[in-house]
């Protein structure tokens, strides 16, 4: 049945029985064609095979097709029939953050999907923690309120120390706990990281931390924050990638003891923020790994956060192309479908095919990333491709709908703000592109 699906038949060829007799030129072991087809038109006529779905392809089209991740699929789609879009228009609205849907997917153990099996997380690798963030925007959710939490996590795992784990990833993996805050950009610096001015200075055994961050999301809504700060001078190292430390901040001690939150109102509801450090005092036990060494500990979460963000790109992609698809078969206009049209039937099909070539490399990223391997270009890539392809795929659904996609009900505007962020954040196409022509093809930096 698949191969005949994979020759261009469709559910109308199927339902008819009436063989379609070009096909059996596609290949000679096609030459039964027709005996084999009206087999199948037979079979399900009686029901002892089952009609596929006409969107079969963009529904089930993943590239990770073991058990378990086919079991984690589903059981995220399931989870996410409970917030339609009704629930995030409410959001949208009051610019609210969806504690329900977070608890949900909590308590699920979703969240916990990186953390060893010992702390009580699931203890599976980074592909596992793609495909459940790409369901969740294939749903049509959205994920950024909680996706720190897995990119952070690396940073914790491969450079925290033993207590530090002991400490909070069982209360994260419970829930008790919220590491959602990333506290790296600042308003002087932006992507020049190595530029940052947030200090944190040694007195005894506490570190006290001045400066001020931006863009950092979801700090109102977290416990625990994964901060960069510079710990020694700029002009006292050889290299500007030295003296940046990595800290876990517990923000519920530190608000109103010399941590102040504003939050940030943009045009997407994502719970963003400016951080304000003014002498706040923190014991040295929250020094993630070696003094100094920071920059390399944040730049191994950075690789993370690009594939997990491109994970959720192509979950975009795939809710754009759906709603698209389904629209432009349904909506007629001059007595016809709309769909009938290449002006409608080929930015759709072209955004697709994007959506497919990235989704290759997202999923080589998360399994290099597995494998221990170096990152830098196969990480940057796969955001690169795959933020072009949910935007390519948004300007489509737009276009498609018309006025319609302007309407807040049909939530596809909303979606169109959402994935424009990812031109940009969390880092922008652009910058990428620099990173590859410099440090993949060897041409001279550029900034």
């Amino acid at each position: 049945l698949e191969r005949y699906l994979n020759y261009g038949l469709t559910r109308k060829d199927l339902q008819s029985g009436k063989p379609i007799i070009g096909i059996a030129q596609s290949g000679s072991d096609l030459s039964p064609c027709n005996r084999h087809f009206l087999k199948l038109s037979e079979y399900i006529k009686k029901g002892i095979i089952d009609m596929p779905d006409e969107n079969k392809s963009i529904e089930t089209s993943s590239l990770v097709q073991d058990d378990t991740n086919l079991e984690i699929r589903s059981s995220v789609a399931k989870l996410c029939q409970d917030f339609q879009g009704e629930y995030w228009r409410n959001l949208d609205r009051e610019q609210a953050y969806p504690t329900e849907f977070v608890q949900s997917l909590t308590d699920s153990g979703f969240l916990s999907v990186l953390i060893p099996e010992q702390y009580g997380g699931s203890g599976l690798g980074i592909t596992s923690a793609s495909v459940i963030l790409e369901e969740i925007h294939h749903q049509g959710c959205n994920a950024a309120a909680c996706h720190a939490q897995m990119y952070t996590m690396g940073t914790v795992l491969r450079h925290g120390s033993d207590e530090q784990k002991k400490s909070y990833l069982p209360e994260i993996a419970s829930g008790k706990l919220r590491l959602q805050a990333f506290g790296v950009t600042e308003p002087t610096s932006g992507t020049d990281t190595t530029s940052l001015r947030t200090t944190a200075t040694k007195d005894g055994d506490d570190y006290i931390i001045n400066g001020q961050k931006i863009w950092t999301s979801r700090a109102e809504h977290s416990d625990l924050m994964l901060l960069l700060a510079r710990t020694t001078p700029l002009n006292q190292v050889n290299k500007k990638t030295e003296g940046l430390s990595v800290f876990l901040l517990d923000m519920r001690k530190a608000k109103g003891n010399g941590l102040t939150i504003r939050p940030i109102r943009t045009m997407m509801n994502h719970s963003t923020t400016e951080v304000f450090f003014d002498n706040l005092r923190i014991p040295a036990s929250r020094l993630v790994g070696e003094e100094n060494k920071g920059f390399r500990y944040i730049l191994s979460g950075m690789n993370a956060e690009r594939i997990l963000i491109a994970a959720e790109c192509i979950g975009d992609a795939k809710w754009f192309t759906k709603k698209s698809t389904d629209y432009a078969n349904d909506r007629n206009i001059f007595g016809r479908a709309i769909g009938k049209n290449q002006g409608i039937q080929f930015p759709i099909a072209r955004a697709y095919a994007q959506m497919r070539a990235a989704e290759l490399m997202v999923y080589h990223a998360a399994k290099l990333y597995e494998a221990g391997k170096p990152i830098g270009e196969e990480a940057n890539t796969a955001k690169l491709l795959a933020a072009d392809a949910s935007w390519a795929a948004a300007e489509a659904c737009v276009q498609t709908h018309g006025g319609f996609g302007f309407a807040e009900e049909y939530d596809v505007e909303r979606k169109f703000r959402e994935a424009r962020l990812y031109q940009v954040a969390p880092i922008s196409t652009n910058l990428i592109l620099s990173y590859l022509a410099e440090h993949v093809l060897g041409m001279p930096r550029s900034y």
